[in-house]
């Protein structure tokens, strides 16, 4: 790699960025990581070895893209901003012949890269704070379920993902992650380690795929709609959210309490008290609904 760039620098980050004339962008949530020792950790959380197939979201100007190339993988790097898709392609990789990349929005160049040619064995990235939940979610719904997932990501949306029933976290997208993954949050880092500096903490999550996933393919349609239907709105009881909510579209509304009842779970209670195994509980009974 004849590229040698000193990422750790502000004023080398500021002097590429003046001599492209690029400029930080609010709208794609542009924050640089800095420290070349955390960088390192969130490669080696990765556990990469040679030509394996990864995916990065939104390498920037290729802070950790440059680590991850050092492990000899086969690298997809999915960018939306022009010109550092132009640093990346014309001078930071161009003689890296496992690179390829992928310019424009990922929440669309993902799935499509995905529906063409299946999961890598490895997503990561450095998420900007406004779209990291949606881009997570997207890969999740649409079943893009790679090995191993290492993001980092605002901490309040690592802590909703790895979230318990119980607690004020605990959400629809707690339990899409979790049906699938085992997830962990690794590390912390402080918003001086980023330029410009965010106004949040930043949590490194690792994602490691189950053996088994905790839902079975005949009822995840109707699992995932149901989850959607009981966290719409937080304050009401499950009864109420669901013969309001698409499940009360699609199935006669006593026929669902029916189903709630058969389990033995409390009309009365809140989805975020609920656990997986329960959603699930509820989800077979509604599938038995004729």
């Amino acid at each position: 790699m004849s590229w040698n760039f000193p990422y750790e620098s502000i004023n080398a980050i500021m002097d590429l960025l003046e001599i492209k004339d690029l400029a930080m962008s609010k709208k794609f949530g542009q924050n640089f990581l800095l420290s070349k020792d955390v960088r390192k950790r969130i490669v080696n959380f990765m556990e990469l070895s040679k030509d394996m197939s990864v995916w990065e979201i939104g390498p920037g100007i290729g802070a950790i893209t440059s680590l991850i190339l050092e492990e000899k993988v086969k690298l997809t790097a999915f960018e939306i901003d022009h010109g550092f898709c132009r640093i990346l392609a014309n001078e930071a990789f161009a003689d890296e012949a496992e690179f390829r990349l992928i310019e424009g929005d990922a929440l669309k160049t993902t799935l499509k890269t995905f529906n063409e040619e299946g999961a890598p064995e490895v997503i990561c990235g450095n998420l900007p704070y406004n779209v990291g939940s949606v881009c997570i979610a997207k890969l999740l719904e649409n079943k893009c379920h790679p090995k191993k997932m290492v993001f980092t990501l605002q901490k309040e949306v690592a802590q909703r993902l790895c979230a318990d029933s119980g607690s004020k976290l605990y959400s629809s997208f707690s339990v899409l992650a979790q049906i699938d993954y085992d997830l962990s949050i690794v590390l912390d880092i402080n918003n001086q380690s980023f330029y410009p500096a965010p106004n949040v903490v930043s949590s490194v999550i690792v994602m490691n795929k189950r053996k088994t996933s905790l839902v079975n393919d005949e009822i995840r349609d109707i699992f995932i709609m149901l989850v959607r239907d009981l966290f719409a709105k937080r304050r009401k009881t499950i009864k109420n959210n669901i013969v309001s909510g698409n499940c009360g579209k699609l199935y006669d509304k006593d026929s669902l309490i029916k189903a709630i009842e058969n389990t033995g779970i409390n009309l009365q209670a809140r989805a975020e008290k609920l656990t997986i195994p329960e959603f699930v509980k509820i989800a077979t009974e509604i599938s038995l609904i004729k």
